[in-house]
């Protein structure tokens, strides 16, 4: 397997293998100011700022493998680790900065993790609200609702919500299905990156991926077996799995 890119800790080895509408229906703050560097970093966030410049440029130069394979439509990534631990929501929420960068782009990124969500206190984001369960469950009927500003422009968060022992009866509804459609139609040039479960202790990631366009694997180094690295990978459609990520390399 060729490798392509050297992310912050983490490296990239890929395997062979409606009308979108003009604006955005999110929960807003009027208030909400941009976080500075320092907030961003506390966020475990990459910025501009030179502070973090190489691990910034890392997670651009994953995005831009992710637009040469989907061919730079508005895909669907699903980021899910091999085993807890190996830092896939890490992975997922810098990935969708990486994608918010881009002025002529938004990022949505969604928590799939429905039991051990970490997204929203990650970010700092007040979900009292509710999340993706609780629309999913029909406690909330307004998708407006579970979409919540980070402080990072272009860049939101849908939350896991309520936390559910089992979630896969939920990710396989057509319900699940209707609301990445319509998170995805919201408006044009937006990235959605789903923060998936690990993948090796449930079936709830291989359920995700079938509403992914593309797949990314995050493996924490000298964490997994090369054997578990395979298995996690086996989970998924070979054409839709765009590569491993190894964390925590250094």
């Amino acid at each position: 397997m060729e490798q392509i890119v050297n992310a912050r800790r983490n490296t990239l080895t890929p395997q062979a293998g409606g009308e979108a509408g003009s604006r955005s229906i999110t929960r807003t703050d009027p208030g909400l100011q941009p976080l500075s560097p320092r907030a961003l970093e506390e966020r475990k966030l990459i910025h501009r700022n030179d502070s973090v410049r190489s691990q910034a440029d890392a997670f651009r130069g994953l995005r831009t493998k992710l637009l040469a394979l989907g061919r730079d439509r508005d895909f669907i990534t699903l980021v899910a680790p091999v085993q807890a631990g190996c830092g896939g929501s890490f992975v997922a929420r810098n990935l969708a900065a990486a994608f918010a960068f881009d002025n002529s782009r938004t990022a949505l990124l969604v928590d799939c993790d429905a039991l051990h969500p970490t997204q929203h206190k990650a970010l700092g984001v007040d979900v009292a609200s509710g999340g993706m369960m609780d629309y999913l469950d029909g406690s909330i009927t307004d998708l407006a609702a579970i979409q919540y500003q980070t402080g990072l422009p272009r860049l939101h968060l849908v939350p896991s919500g309520t936390p559910r022992e089992t979630a896969g009866e939920y990710f396989s509804s057509s319900r699940m299905r209707m609301m990445i459609d319509s998170l995805r139609g919201t408006q044009s040039n937006r990235h959605l990156i789903l923060d998936g479960p690990p993948t090796l202790d449930s079936p709830d990631a291989r359920i995700l991926s079938d509403l992914a366009d593309l797949i990314v694997v995050v493996a924490g180094y000298g964490q997994v077996t090369v054997d578990s690295i395979n298995d996690a990978a086996s989970n998924f459609d070979p054409d839709k799995l765009a590569g491993i990520v190894f964390n925590n390399i250094y």
